[in-house]
């Protein structure tokens, strides 16, 4: 019982308040926080009883927004990210046996056996194979694993381009680096380790960029030229403090099916560069694209991987221009970027819809909305991988409600969400 009063106490204490707007933002609801943290903590009282044979800890992880660099990471570019307001939080103790189970709100029970660290083919897609290869990956490193149990709760909204399947791998592996090993391993290395994971057990030739940026905390940008050793460059900026709010909207779409268009990005941009003798689109220059342009035209015979070439290109730079505009405060730059990267990505990567679907075009519709409301006041792009989902908006504070009010009348309630950046990585709170 001890156990769980420590907890209690913890969320009726000044430490508590005073992290929340790390965690939060600024503008957060207090008792809101409370009552989420609390139900958490008595469901998991009513799961494992109320005798423990460890502590019971409270855990945070968030998602992410993309700020720049729309589909660069895989082909080792530049990207700025930033982790957010939503995020998924945990009850968990250790055990004494070999089994790892994580009961998630409105999910089955997750349960693997740690004695078996191997790749299973058949859980390919599934929560149990992310917890075995985080798994894995600690007892790769000579690291400590063992069991647990854990009961999470998210508000990482799913299928939106906030991450929330990269939020559970940073939080498995905060989750086995506290209860375990002392937290040696910064949330740099549990991104990596939550890499492995979703590559090799899960079964999705995702990048980095989506783990790095819910474990960090803050605004970094991230170039990915030795993607095992990335570089990071923090930034601190608050795009409220400068007068705008940072939105996302949920345009809906049907989002099955589009693994061969995500699939097709990455590949078509290493068919460019491997015509060009390279590995990946990172080693091309602007220069060497264009004056191989004629003879790449006539190998490749794929106007569409040229395009998204060229958006590779001028996008890291773009990148790059971005975290400075950043770094000296200077917003309306910054602005005009987030534009430029948007119609880069309307026009050159093409993965604003599905072209086996093409009269569902919820991005563009939201797109072509939010142009006009905006009037060139502000900013709009695709948010994340694209062909469905989310668009990401900087609107005037001034202007947020009649916004929303305007977007939600086309996308319909609660498809505009307002974000604020978190600034702290993810963590165990107590």
């Amino acid at each position: 019982m001890e156990g769980f009063e420590a907890l209690m106490e913890f969320l009726e204490s000044d430490r508590f308040t005073s992290i929340l707007p790390r965690l939060y933002g600024e503008q957060h609801d207090i008792e809101f926080y409370k009552i989420r943290y609390r139900n958490l903590i008595e469901t998991h009282q009513h799961l494992y009883g109320y005798s423990l044979p460890y502590p019971a800890h409270l855990y945070s992880t968030a998602g992410r927004t993309e700020l720049a660099g729309n589909h660069t990471d895989h082909n080792l570019g530049k990207v700025i990210a930033a982790t957010i307001n939503l995020d998924t939080i945990a009850v968990a103790h250790r055990t004494d046996d070999q089994l790892a189970v994580v009961v998630s709100e409105g999910f089955p029970p997750v349960s693997v056996d740690l004695s078996d660290l191997d790749v299973h083919d058949e859980e390919e897609g599934t929560t149990q194979a992310l917890v075995r290869g985080i798994a894995a990956a600690f007892a790769k490193r000579g690291l400590e694993v063992g069991g647990f149990r854990a009961h999470t709760s998210t508000r990482v909204l799913k299928g939106s381009g906030l991450s929330s399947s990269a939020a559970i791998e940073v939080l498995v592996g905060t989750l086995f680096n506290n209860l375990y090993n002392r937290n040696l391993l910064p949330p740099v290395e549990l991104a990596i380790i939550g890499k492995f994971a979703e590559n090799v057990y899960f079964g999705k030739p995702s990048g980095l960029m989506d783990q790095i940026a819910c474990g960090e905390g803050g605004i970094v940008g991230i170039d990915f030229a030795h993607p095992d050793t990335p570089t990071l460059t923090p930034v601190d900026y608050s795009f409220q403090k400068v007068g705008y709010d940072l939105v996302v909207v949920d345009t809906g779409g049907n989002h099955a099916n589009l693994t061969p268009d995500y699939a097709a990005v990455p590949k078509e941009m290493r068919s460019v560069a491997i015509c060009l003798d390279k590995d990946v689109m990172r080693e091309v220059t602007f220069e060497e694209f264009i004056d191989a342009l004629p003879a790449l035209r006539k190998k490749l015979g794929n106007d569409r991987a040229l395009l998204r070439a060229y958006h590779f290109l001028a996008e890291n730079n773009r990148v790059e221009a971005m975290l400075k505009a950043l770094l000296r405060d200077d917003i309306h730059a910054y602005l005009t970027l987030v534009n430029e990267s948007g119609d880069s990505s309307f026009m050159h990567l093409q993965n604003l819809y599905s072209t086996s679907n093409p009269k569902e075009q919820g991005l563009p519709l939201a797109l072509a909305v939010t142009k006009r409301f905006l009037n060139g006041d502000g900013a709009c792009r695709v948010h994340g991988g694209g062909f469905a989902g989310t668009i990401q908006v900087y609107v005037p504070r001034t202007r947020t409600a009649d916004y929303i009010k305007t977007i939600e009348s086309v996308f319909g309630a609660h498809s505009a969400t307002v974000l604020a950046i978190r600034s702290m990585s993810t963590a165990c709170l107590v």
